[in-house]
């Protein structure tokens, strides 16, 4: 049922609009405000990540456990599905990137830095480190929206990709530091093998050679951010030229998005394989 789930949830995202209705966050986001103003757990973040993300996660296996038994898990099929969808990345990564695409086509820096400010949260000192920055943005944005979580629901189902996503919307907007600084040690751990075996996938379908430079010196390198990993492999990997204004900067982009559509196609061949010999 995993691999039926997953092929859904790719069809749903490229050809309805069900991830919008589904992933809306307000009523947790309101949840996690509340309880970091309490004062009776304010200073206990443990406490609020129990509430915040293992209390829904409990509540979600409880009824996969429940329907599971029931006709052969088909009624158990949708709740799969609405929850990796609501457990995928939030917005339209590469309609996001339209307007700094086209202020950098037209090498108008000024409006480059203005849109990736305002759209995609990125401040550079410089036009080369503005566009190196959006090309790490990709590359984060692709692995934390869909890579992890297919990882992660195909390995343990759909409560452990509920439980990453609730982790980064605490490590995202939290306001409690301590909160924020236990969701994102979490948070690391959840990336820390699905990153590595997205490194490798990029080895294979890309330049192998580079990448297993990298990775020679980062495979069991704990201290290195998922976000500082992925880029570091994903540029060598698709083998960036240096930062260039007009269309070649443009083409970089198109590089790295090819390269992790191939990616993705080598992952759900495995997953399908596996899925067949299982």
């Amino acid at each position: 049922m995993s691999f039926l789930v997953l092929l859904l949830a790719v069809w749903i995202e490229k050809f309805s609009a069900l991830r919008q209705r589904v992933q809306r966050d307000g009523w947790w986001l309101k949840e996690l405000a509340r309880l970091e103003a309490s004062p009776r757990l304010a200073g206990h973040p443990w406490c609020l990540l129990l509430v915040l993300v293992l209390l829904p996660v409990a509540l979600l296996g409880l009824l996969l456990l429940v329907l599971e038994p029931v006709t052969y898990g088909l009624l158990a099929l949708p709740v799969h599905l609405l929850v990796v969808i609501y457990a995928l990345g939030r917005g339209d990564l590469l309609g996001g990137l339209g307007p700094f695409r086209d202020a950098w086509r037209r090498e108008d820096l000024q409006a480059a830095v203005h849109v990736a400010k305002r759209d995609l949260n990125i401040d550079a000192d410089n036009g080369e480190q503005l566009l190196e920055r959006v090309q790490g943005y990709l590359l984060w944005q692709a692995f934390q929206s869909f890579f992890v979580v297919i990882f992660w629901y195909f390995l343990l189902g759909p409560v452990a990709a509920l439980s990453y996503r609730l982790l980064a919307l605490a490590a995202e907007h939290g306001k409690n530091p301590a909160l924020v600084e236990r969701a994102a040690q979490l948070r690391h751990a959840f990336d820390w093998l699905p990153v590595r075996l997205l490194a490798a996938s990029f080895a294979l379908v890309g330049n192998f050679v580079a990448v297993s430079r990298v990775m020679l010196h980062e495979l069991l390198n704990w201290h290195i951010s998922a976000a500082q990993l992925v880029e570091k492999v994903g540029l060598v990997a698709a083998e960036i030229p240096p930062p260039l204004a007009g269309p070649e900067g443009i083409n970089s982009l198109d590089r790295i998005w090819e390269l992790q559509l191939r990616a993705a196609v080598l992952w759900y061949a495995g997953f399908a394989l596996w899925t067949v010999l299982a």
